[in-house]
């Protein structure tokens, strides 16, 4: 018998019709198939959009620390906690070059800037912007997360070279507002379609521990799919527990469930890269090539994540040399 999960399989675009996008359920079908078919057919589907084999390496900045006016209740650089994190004044254009060509030199392809700012101020940009050349001519591609941007901050991105935006919807819409209270889901997807319209590529994705249930997950990934076009990027972020914040205490992510998710994302989002993102220090080399497997072909590569750990560059390109993977 064919099922409607086996017709979504099957039809173009190796997931669902040309005309359709995923809904809820058939996200929910194909999240509780059988654990190795799940991922057998987002393995298939991946090495017919991808070199198999090969990884996205991003390399990700913390250009300015800290005092973050937001609540974000996972959030270690919100003002509202006490943690450990300093509070910085933004990086100088020298210093953020002299990083960019770290990175370069390790084997990162892309160069991703963080700042803690609700949105930024004009002036900020225009502090960033030459940045961006410098940037480019060292052959790396460039990503920002600085928050909010109209229109017009968009525009100038683009302008000035910006390849990809960060801008996570973290949650479901539902759940979302027991996560955060000083910025609600609507303005974070308008700044989503600000940077879609600007032409610069979207990277949205989400994090999973933050108490939410399987329902808010299928929804955010609903959402994400849902978009046109597509985000060329989607990190998959695991809670990184940190004291001080409200979600110290949340419950670990049941691995399997991770790898769950990532396939699922994989068969919805045939030509996105999925980046296997936040939460990789404590896992295992097998859960991580459980996630590879089925579809995650992206990783943050340095040793932090903005305020929180990373694996080792030397972890991970020994982790790729077991696994036969090379970077793009």
């Amino acid at each position: 018998m064919i099922t409607d999960i086996d017709i979504v399989i099957k039809s173009d675009r190796s997931v669902i019709g040309k005309e359709e996008k995923p809904t809820v359920e058939i996200i929910k079908g194909l999240y509780s198939l059988p654990f190795n078919d799940l991922i057998s057919k987002a393995h298939s589907i991946h090495n017919a959009n991808f070199e198999p084999n090969t990884v996205q390496l991003s390399t990700l900045v913390n250009i300015k620390s800290g005092a973050c006016p937001e609540d974000c209740s996972y959030c270690p650089q919100s003002i509202r906690y006490k943690t450990n994190v300093s509070t910085t004044t933004l990086m100088s254009v020298e210093d953020i070059l002299e990083k960019a060509k770290k990175a370069k030199e390790s084997g990162a392809g892309r160069f991703c800037m963080g700042a803690a700012w609700r949105s930024p101020k004009d002036k900020d940009l225009k502090v960033l912007l030459p940045v961006l050349k410098g940037i480019k001519e060292l052959g790396l591609e460039t990503c920002m997360t600085l928050g909010m941007l109209t229109a017009s901050q968009a525009d100038k991105l683009k302008e000035a070279g910006l390849d990809y935006y960060n801008h996570n919807l973290d949650t479901s819409e539902n759940f979302y507002k027991k996560i955060i209270t000083t910025r609600t889901f609507e303005q974070r997807l308008e700044t989503i379609n600000n940077v879609q319209k600007s032409g610069i590529k979207v990277c949205c994705g989400g994090i999973i521990g933050l108490g939410e249930t399987d329902n808010d997950r299928f929804e955010l990934l609903h959402v994400i799919a849902s978009m046109e076009p597509q985000p060329e990027s989607v990190p998959i972020n695991t809670l990184v527990k940190v004291k001080g914040t409200p979600l110290q205490d949340e419950q670990d992510v049941e691995p399997i469930d991770l790898v769950r998710l990532i396939a699922t994302a994989r068969v919805i989002l045939p030509k996105t890269y999925i980046r296997l993102s936040a939460g990789r220090s404590s896992m295992s080399d097998e859960l991580q090539a459980l996630c590879f497997f089925s579809g995650a072909n992206s990783i943050f590569y340095g040793e932090e994540l903005l305020t929180t750990e990373n694996p080792k560059i030397n972890k991970d390109k020994a982790l790729m040399e077991k696994l036969g993977i090379m970077s793009e």
